[in-house]
């Protein structure tokens, strides 16, 4: 029986062996394609019919080592200015407060009379300046700023020119605001005073003009805006201007609102002063911006690159 049990295992094995050359020439005569059976026993990758090689199937290079495209730039660029614009608003800040103070400084000194000549460009010293003068202001060259709005109501600035007593020359004094309906002086013959009147107000340095604001029209008597240089030649005064103050009083106010007397501005400094909100706004746009190009930054591959940066340690 040992010998027969033998002879059979022996015979198998003989089978199996001398079946394996035919195993791999067999094909399917529908499919033209070696059975899984035939791969397995393939001696050589080149026996096997699926086998491809680097050149039938050449490698494709991918980028795999950037993350990020140029926006990362961008984004990177925007904490960095808006840092540096909140600083700049730091400096901005201190030279207006340092600004106020001065000028508040010369608003509590004493009225000075005004000299008989005067540098115009020596005002920039004595913007906020207290003054007083005499003189007889000219009715018949009045001019209207406007239109500006006073407690939520439309008017204008009356800006008059200002004779000065024993002197040839003119300077520019801003009276005040009036109503709109009161435009005419034959509807406000209460605010046109005569004869010598003394005028006490802050000396100040001519304004700016925003890019908003239209050009002044003099030949039709439209101002939008108080250019002292040309409204002085239009006059014919010197480039001096002199905004008149009064005592913040309600229902003096009121008083002169309704019979058209100028109601004058307060002696008080009132430059806007919003360079702390400014500098709070950079700042947190600056930590914004910064936290999102973090977040960015650590945010996790996609599945691509990770499963090409995989596929490399093939």
């Amino acid at each position: 029986m040992k010998t027969t049990l033998f002879a059979f295992r022996f015979t198998r094995s003989t089978r199996l062996t001398s079946l394996r050359p035919a195993l791999h020439t067999r094909i399917c005569p529908k499919c033209k394609l070696s059975s899984p059976f035939q791969r397995r026993y393939a001696h050589t990758p080149a026996d096997d019919p699926y086998f491809q090689s680097i050149v039938d199937n050449p490698a494709v290079l991918v980028k795999s080592g950037q993350k990020h495209g140029p926006g990362l730039i961008v984004l990177i660029l925007i904490p960095a200015i808006a840092f540096g614009l909140g600083t700049w608003q730091v400096f901005r800040l201190q030279w207006k407060t340092d600004l106020i103070a001065r000028f508040e400084d010369r608003i509590l000194k004493p009225p000075l009379p005004l000299p008989p000549r005067i540098d115009p460009a020596a005002i920039k010293d004595f913007d906020y300046r207290r003054v007083v003068t005499i003189g007889l202001l000219r009715h018949d060259q009045e001019m209207l700023i406007g239109p500006r709005v006073h407690d939520g109501n439309d008017g204008y600035l009356v800006v008059t020119p200002l004779q000065r007593e024993g002197i040839a020359s003119k300077i520019l004094v801003n009276r005040g605001w009036i109503p709109k309906r009161l435009k005419r002086q034959v509807d406000r013959l209460a605010g046109l005073p005569t004869g010598e009147v003394t005028v006490e107000g802050l000396l100040r340095e001519p304004w700016k003009k925003n890019m908003f604001t239209p050009d002044n029209k003099p030949e039709l008597g439209e101002f939008y805006f108080p250019d002292v240089e040309q409204m002085a030649k239009f006059t014919g005064s010197d480039p001096v201007w002199i905004e008149e103050t009064m005592a913040p009083d309600l229902l003096k106010a009121y008083d002169r609102e309704a019979v058209g007397i100028p109601i004058g501005r307060p002696a008080e400094v009132n430059l806007r002063n919003n360079h702390t909100q400014y500098i709070f706004t950079w700042y947190a746009l600056s930590a914004a911006t910064a936290i999102m190009f973090w977040m960015v930054v650590k945010k996790p591959l996609p599945d691509s690159i990770r499963r090409v940066r995989q596929n490399k340690e093939w």
